[in-house]
């Protein structure tokens, strides 16, 4: 089985390609209505490749958790904080590297199959949503409140939707009752293996500018 999540793991890096993802649903335009930045808010983490594969990750720890439906909730206000930190001017230093090592941290103990305490996985959603809300917030830096506030909705949805949605199916469809279940810990190795491709593409960009 280890051989197997590897070669999973090894397979999602080859196939992620060594290009940046648009993460701006309007194509680069600033989200001017409540609509517009709704609809960007809803985009965002899906079409962010690196951000979708974490929050699956979210959504696969947390099925194994007591409070399973809370849980999700500490990494949505995170990125909701990190957000607003952006669109108040705060750097926050080396985003990039953040954000996809923490793909990789997050499907390194999915596919571990070991039960992770809960304070480890609060922490971690904790941490990591201030990064990725932080690149929320550079699609939407000079905005109205309105579309600023529809966009803050709009990601909070779509994320929670995604998390609960990838747990559900872990349970119901998977039937994997254990983090230990060889479903779950797949799919952490194909995250993982997303994070890993955006890690090295990241690195060979402050290497090779």
């Amino acid at each position: 089985m280890r051989y197997k999540i590897a070669a999973t793991t090894v397979l999602a890096a080859s196939t992620v390609p060594n290009l940046a993802f648009a993460h701006h649903a309007m194509g680069g335009a600033m989200p001017s209505s409540f609509m517009e930045g709704l609809i960007s808010g809803l985009a965002h983490p899906v079409i962010g490749i690196d951000h979708l594969a974490f929050v699956v990750l979210v959504g696969l720890a947390a099925a194994f958790l007591t409070r399973k439906y809370v849980a999700p909730f500490v990494f949505i206000l995170g990125t909701i904080a990190g957000c607003l930190l952006i669109t108040n001017g705060v750097t926050l230093p080396y985003a990039e590297l953040v954000i996809t090592g923490s793909v990789i941290l997050m499907g390194a103990l999915v596919v571990s199959g070991k039960k992770i305490p809960a304070g480890l996985y609060v922490a971690i959603f904790a941490i990591a949503g201030l990064f990725h809300g932080g690149a929320y917030g550079e699609a939407i830096v000079g905005a109205e409140n309105t579309p600023l506030v529809a966009y803050l909705i709009g990601f909070a949805v779509i994320q929670y939707s995604v998390a609960i949605g990838t747990g559900f199916i872990a349970e119901k469809f998977w039937h994997a009752t254990e983090a230990a279940a060889t479903k779950p810990r797949i799919a952490g190795a194909v995250a993982a293996g997303v994070g890993f491709a955006f890690f090295v593409e990241n690195v060979e960009g402050m290497i090779f500018g």
